[in-house]
């Protein structure tokens, strides 16, 4: 499981002075009260007031939820509510982010704990992508398209943005890698290896025309002649859930549940998406498990709050059941509380605004033209 005490992401250097603890008047309190306490709150601050939940989040987060999906159709979503003035973003740093560079100038976006990070986007800092730039243009490697996950914080976007690249979701991924192609010879592709190596192998590239880059390495760690074989080089990150599911998971599976089908993140390992009978974002998971017909059984391979909405509420005529009989917890998402919710919003009604994420201007430029240059990709 993630680490409980994720490594502060550069965004976070930026507010830990603004940090603060949750108040001690906020512990302790019974469901009931925060449920009312939450709903009165919302009610006072009505159409100023947009609350964002991203589908990993608990349960007694996302039901107060306006909208709710993954990273970027929830940032997209601001654009729907132009009245609001306050946007609360259950999710974590770089989500809010996005959703801070996409918004109006009259809006403010605020993430209930400053502390909800993510791992991934912490295995690529902006000094580390300068230096691997740099070793590329050293080592005569020519033709690159950096292409960078949405899971990346706004700093990375933005040298992507600047140097011709763009962003990627786990939905339009194989897409935005026919365009990178047809911008250049080879793409750069970070933070999360997997999703890149996934995407591509399905595109039809060899695994052999794949190499990892180690920020950590002289070089990337990666021969001159390998390199120029390679039509992918792939960052070595990973998503510390998503990694933790194998194929011998699926074998276990499958003894258990006869006829089970499974389907996964392309956050997974190679070899477990092999092993699985589909793979595709967390839009593609719920819609084809919905779409799936009655009395189906299902093991899913992602985080385990959203198998369990699925299970629940949304195919409750199917089986589904978590590909990890333990159940792989996104404990940084798991950071934002119900209780840290109703501490942001009772705050807001008094006209006091905490953990307000803000990109700076010269960073939010070439991030929105990064994000911009994925909006217009078919």
């Amino acid at each position: 499981m993630a680490s409980l005490i994720p490594l502060l992401t550069e965004l976070e250097k930026d507010h830990i002075s603004e940090r603060q603890p949750l108040p001690e008047k906020y512990l302790g309190l019974s469901d009931a009260e925060m449920e009312a306490r939450i709903a009165a709150a919302r009610a006072s601050l009505g159409s100023r007031l947009v609350i964002l939940g991203h589908h990993y989040q608990r349960d007694e987060v996302i039901r107060f939820a306006d909208y709710t999906g993954d990273s970027f159709k929830l940032a997209s979503q601001v654009a729907n509510r132009p009245e609001a003035d306050y946007i609360v973003f259950c999710g974590v740093h770089f989500m809010a982010e996005s959703a801070d560079v996409l918004c109006a100038p009259h809006q403010q976006v605020i993430l209930p704990d400053l502390a909800a990070g993510c791992s991934m986007a912490d295995m690529a800092e902006p000094d580390q992508l300068e230096t691997c730039w740099e070793e590329l243009a050293l080592m005569g490697v020519p033709g690159v398209i950096p292409v960078t996950y949405i899971n990346s914080a706004a700093s990375i976007k933005a040298f992507v943005g600047e140097r011709g690249g763009t962003v990627c979701t786990s939905s339009n991924a194989a897409a935005t890698l026919k365009w990178a192609f047809e911008q250049g010879e080879k793409i750069l592709f970070l933070p999360d290896q997997h999703l890149g190596r996934n995407t591509a192998y399905k595109m039809g590239i060899p695994l052999d025309e794949m190499v990892v880059w180690d920020p950590h390495e002289i070089f990337g760690g990666v021969e001159l002649e390998a390199l120029k074989r390679a039509r992918m080089i792939l960052w070595k990150g990973h998503c510390s859930v998503h990694v933790r599911f194998s194929a011998a998971q699926i074998a276990s599976v499958r003894t258990q549940h006869p006829g089970v089908r499974v389907i996964v993140h392309p956050e997974v390992p190679w070899d477990v998406v092999q092993a699985a009978d589909d793979s595709g974002s967390t839009e593609y998971i719920i819609k084809t498990v919905k779409n799936s017909p009655v009395g189906s059984v299902w093991a899913v391979g992602t985080e385990v709050h959203l198998v369990n909405r699925l299970a629940q509420e949304v195919a409750p005529d199917r089986t589904v059941v978590s590909l990890d009989r333990f159940g792989c917890l996104c404990s940084t998402m798991f950071r934002v509380s119900p209780n840290h919710l109703l501490w942001i919003l009772e705050e807001l009604v008094e006209g006091r605004v905490h953990n307000r994420i803000v990109v700076p201007d010269d960073r939010k430029h070439w991030t929105k033209v990064a994000l911009d240059r994925m909006l217009s990709i078919r």
